[in-house]
């Protein structure tokens, strides 16, 4: 079996989907063999696979990072959006399965479980490394109930978790403290480092801040990532471009930038201590 380490973040759009693929990459680049995975995503912004087969854009990104085939495996589960009757389309390891509304979906989501984890079995069996990636944030305490995609994925696959904190929007310390105590102990224990990312400026000036993190998380802050411009769909559910713009982009000069921005800004040597020690 793989062995597994998780991304979330404190909230949408922190830089989640582009840490798991410069994982994927440096993953990559260290020899091992190494598949993306995210439960479920809510975006109408999707890749048709050669098979036939429609996957999020971000875990197609993330697959060719990786160096390997997308599959649906590494997505089973897309929510499409519709403005009709306010309705959604499921897509169910890459084809249509079921339309529902916001008063149904939370009967059927449990339904989905048995799928989303055949899905990473078939990966885990197949990769050395997974990297899943969450989504949005997993302390939505109204939610958290019937969650799949956050730590209730953490506690199906038994995986560490990175906390990741958006700098660039403020409030980094609220944010990691917050998210991390509004946390069960059960759900606390999976998180094991946080990360800081878009940080403007020498990381050095924030030692301070690195210190004061360390001491009110009690947990080790694994790096703080510079703010890069990216030409890449950084959060599918935000996303309103053309998708297929993507495709005159140089997808391995970016991979291997974000990547080298990545391994230079974390510790690394933490990092593959927390994916050998696991939970």
């Amino acid at each position: 079996m793989a062995k597994v380490i998780m991304i979330q973040g404190t909230a949408s759009g922190v830089g989640k989907t582009m840490l798991t693929l410069a994982l994927c990459r440096i993953f990559k680049q260290d020899g091992y063999s190494v598949a993306p995975f995210k439960a479920q995503n809510m975006t109408a912004n999707t890749h048709i696979t050669e098979a036939g087969d429609e996957i999020a854009v971000s875990q197609w990104l993330q697959s060719l990072a990786a160096g390997i085939e997308p599959s649906p495996d590494m997505n089973p589960i897309i929510l499409k959006p519709s403005t009709e009757h306010n309705t959604t389309l499921i897509m169910l390891n890459g084809k249509p399965f079921d339309t529902i509304n916001a008063y149904n979906y939370k009967g059927v989501k449990q339904k989905l479980v048995t799928e989303i984890m055949a899905a990473y079995t078939r990966l885990s069996t197949k990769y050395d490394v997974i990297i899943i990636e969450g989504a949005g944030s997993p302390v939505e305490l109204n939610l958290n109930k019937d969650d799949i995609v956050n730590m209730g994925m953490a506690k199906r696959a038994n995986t560490p978790v990175l906390l990741v904190a958006d700098i660039d929007r403020g409030g980094v310390f609220a944010s990691l403290y917050g998210t991390i105590n509004l946390m069960d102990e059960t759900e606390r224990a999976y998180v094991k480092a946080t990360v800081v990312n878009r940080f403007k400026g020498e990381p050095v000036y924030f030692a301070d801040g690195i210190k004061i993190l360390e001491d009110i998380t009690k947990l080790p802050v694994a790096g703080v990532i510079p703010y890069i411009a990216i030409n890449l769909d950084e959060e599918d559910s935000l996303f309103y471009g053309d998708a297929h713009a993507l495709q005159s982009i140089d997808y391995e000069s970016q991979f291997d930038n974000i990547a080298d921005n990545v391994r230079k800004s974390l510790d690394m040597e933490l990092i593959y201590k927390i994916l050998n020690d696991g939970v």
